[in-house]
């Protein structure tokens, strides 16, 4: 193997579309779920993996981060070398970007990983091991977060693992723009895009939501929220919901991995 071939970034090119504030709602749940992991920290290290084809989403994750964690450090890594010299002038304290991919090319672990909207062109069967590959990567006490987006960031989904695997999978989404929590399907993360199907979990999770939507309709009149609300603790009577009112008031609901994971 040659020295070039030992060092080629491991992944693909994605379109690397991005919009400024398009990862806000997985932004703001990483910093509540994850922030004391960052500031205990001795140095804590987080990876805006393909941020794309301009530097915003790597901006702000600093900016929010660093709400709750004042040392955090920021690494955007790309694998197209143009976008990491175009992101080049937006380095700061705190903020460097660097050319690579999958293989995390740090000299230290990271305590975060994102990785959004990064995994929807690969093959379902892929899925694992780029996961397997991110979550060994990972400092004690790390977490990586990969899921997908809408364009402009009303809607997302995104699975939460740590070094041994997956955890959670959190739903998030504007509610004012919602007719039904199914509308949350089409930015369902690989692992379980195309498991929505009848047999699967996911797909028995979301026709429940729906259906305990339905009956909070007449809490519609007090506000959306207060409509998911209920919804949510309708659906945590039959589901394992991991999270409390405190994170649904933000239109989410995080759910455990196992009750959702494909069957197969």
């Amino acid at each position: 193997m040659t020295a070039r071939a030992a060092h080629r970034p491991v992944g693909t090119v994605t379109r690397g579309t991005t919009n400024p504030n398009r990862l806000r709602r997985m932004d703001r749940w990483i910093a509540a779920t994850h922030g004391a992991e960052l500031r205990r920290a001795a140095d804590p290290v987080a990876v805006d993996l393909g941020y794309g084809a301009a530097p915003w989403t790597a901006v702000e994750l600093l900016a929010r981060l660093r709400t709750v964690a004042p040392r955090a450090r920021v690494v955007g890594v790309e694998i197209e070398p143009a976008r990491v010299a175009a992101a080049k002038p937006y380095e700061r304290d705190g903020l460097v970007f660097r050319h690579g991919g999958f293989e995390i090319p740090l000299p230290m672990r990271p305590l975060l990983i994102r990785a959004a909207n990064v995994l929807r062109q690969y093959d379902e069967s892929e899925v694992a091991a780029v996961w397997a590959r991110l979550c060994g990567r990972l400092a004690d006490g790390g977490l990586l977060v990969e899921g997908t987006c809408d364009e402009i960031g009303r809607r997302h989904v995104w699975v939460a693992l740590g070094p041994e695997g997956p955890r959670t999978v959190t739903f998030a989404t504007r509610l004012g723009s919602l007719e039904r929590p199914s509308d949350l399907a089409e930015r369902l993360p690989k692992a379980l895009i195309h498991r929505n199907v009848p047999g699967e979990r996911v797909h028995a999770f979301l026709r429940d939501f729906d259906r305990a939507w339905a009956a909070a309709a007449p809490y519609a009149s007090y506000g959306a929220r207060q409509r998911w609300i209920r919804s949510v603790r309708d659906l945590s009577a039959d589901w394992p919901v991991t999270d409390g009112p405190g994170r649904w008031r933000q239109g989410e609901v995080t759910v455990a991995w196992g009750a959702l994971a494909p069957r197969h």
